[in-house]
């Protein structure tokens, strides 16, 4: 199976491309070589570029209150294991005071370095971190890998709570419903009102589909149509019947 994801507003969508780009500096930085942790780096800004976009240390916290108090509101209901529910919350009140208390704004520690900025501006540039150009970083991308990691380490650390938070919100969007059994007539999936708006659409569709989905949602209606994932030209409508699974959540 194939799982597609689909954002339903910006706050999600934030989400999404920061898990994305946490769980890439991650992988790269466990690597050894220059070229991993050369791409580590360029990841590490590109996460500093996104996350500084909306105030998301006060959002995650807002989240993480309201998941709380909705989560605790469970606890008379016989269906619900108290001590599952229990070990959530405490990930939760965790997780919550760790990010209150982190100072400053997100990522200061790499803005106020004059090296990693000089060697951020850099990367905006295409093929502008040559050895010629920056020579202390060739240095470094030279340097042992243990020490590279651990640089990496330092800089990764104090926004590690940022990233805590926003996995266990994105955990409790997926897991807030349960999938159901649709299939896609000719490509084509259409479903009516279902109340409030979804703030995202999981869909997962077996391998052997050569199609991917496209995807349109409001109050009022969800669309998905399948097309041919082409290269070359436009794509265009799988014309079979798709069998998947779909998946509206909302916190």
């Amino acid at each position: 199976m194939i799982t597609y994801e689909y954002p339903l507003n910006e706050k999600v969508r934030t989400l999404l491309r920061l898990e994305d780009l946490y769980e890439r500096l991650e992988y790269f930085v466990s690597g050894d070589d220059p070229r991993a942790h050369h791409a580590a780096l360029c990841v590490l800004f590109d996460i500093v570029d996104v996350a500084t976009r909306a105030d998301l240390k006060s959002e995650l916290l807002q989240e993480l209150e309201r998941q709380r108090s909705v989560l605790d509101a469970l606890r008379s209901n016989p269906a619900v294991s108290v001590k599952s529910l229990n070990a959530v919350l405490d990930e939760i009140e965790a997780t919550a005071a760790v990010l209150l208390a982190s100072a400053g704004k997100f990522a200061q520690h790499v803005r106020d370095s004059e090296w990693l900025s000089l060697i951020r501006q850099r990367a905006s540039l295409p093929g502008g971190l040559c050895e010629f150009d920056l020579p202390a970083y060739h240095f470094w991308l030279n340097a042992d890998a243990a020490a590279r990691r651990r640089d990496l380490d330092a800089w990764l650390e104090p926004m590690r709570p940022i990233y805590n938070a926003l996995r266990i919100v994105l955990r409790l969007l997926r897991e807030s419903a349960d999938p159901v059994q649709a299939v896609a007539h000719k490509g084509v999936y259409q479903q009516g009102p279902a109340g409030r708006v979804a703030q995202m659409v999981c869909i997962r569709v077996p391998r052997q589909f050569a199609c991917v989905p496209e995807i349109s949602a409001n109050k009022y209606a969800l669309n998905v149509r399948f097309l041919h994932p082409a290269r070359d030209e436009r794509s265009q409508v799988y014309e079979q019947d798709v069998a998947f699974s779909l998946t509206l959540c909302n916190l």
